[in-house]
């Protein structure tokens, strides 16, 4: 039987707002962030899900737990879901590093994978780790509807590998995830995906 995922990024931080690399540094969520979580629980009340899974890394946690709340579901942790290492990246915004390195910056914008940054995580790898914790969580709960609560760089890299797009292309056929917005994705007994639905806000008037 097939599993229906609603992969969510998690809530609003600090650096985010800011448009910093948070990658895998623990960075707490803002208020906005906070309210984008607990209007996640409020979709998660009239739109229940049978198990939440989330990455290790407290924004995430923190995210899903109004919707474990309203359901009253203990989150699952799956290490392989935490988001993309950045490298030199980490805390700091792409225009900061384009302005010491521009030459990198340009090479990053064409190809993002080819030319990750300085130190980071290879993006091909962290898209397989993600792909695989997704495909396992799927095989765990064969027929049901799982809330899957995760990061923005290492989502689009798995969407972009199990829809058959070069992941070299994740930057411009998915620009972003919105926080706290739901995409529903379809995983097959087989492994195979399909996208039901993308950032669909679970508040209209939410951030």
């Amino acid at each position: 039987m097939s599993t229906t995922l609603l992969l969510v990024r998690h809530g609003q931080t600090v650096w985010h707002a800011e448009n910093r690399y948070a990658g895998i540094s623990d960075i707490d969520l803002t208020d906005t962030g906070r309210a984008q979580a607990e209007a996640l629980g409020r979709w998660a009340a009239a739109h229940p899900v049978d198990a939440i899974w989330t990455s290790p890394l407290s924004r995430a946690v923190a995210t899903a737990e109004p919707a474990c709340r309203a359901l009253g579901l203990t989150p699952q942790s799956e290490p392989h879901l935490r988001e993309c290492d950045f490298g030199v990246l980490e805390g700091r915004t792409l225009a900061e590093f384009e302005a010491e390195d521009p030459e990198w910056a340009a090479a990053y914008r064409a190809d993002p994978v080819e030319h990750s940054f300085p130190g980071a995580e290879d993006p091909r790898a962290a898209a397989a780790r993600g792909v695989r914790a997704l495909r396992d969580i799927a095989a765990a709960h064969p027929g049901e509807r799982v809330l899957v609560v995760a990061h923005n760089t290492l989502l689009r890299l798995v969407l972009c590998t199990l829809l058959s797009i070069p992941v070299a292309e994740y930057r411009r056929v998915l620009p972003r995830l919105r926080n706290a917005a739901v995409s529903e994705l379809r995983v097959n007994p087989d492994g195979s995906a399909a996208l039901l639905s993308l950032n669909v806000p679970c508040e209209a008037d939410v951030p």
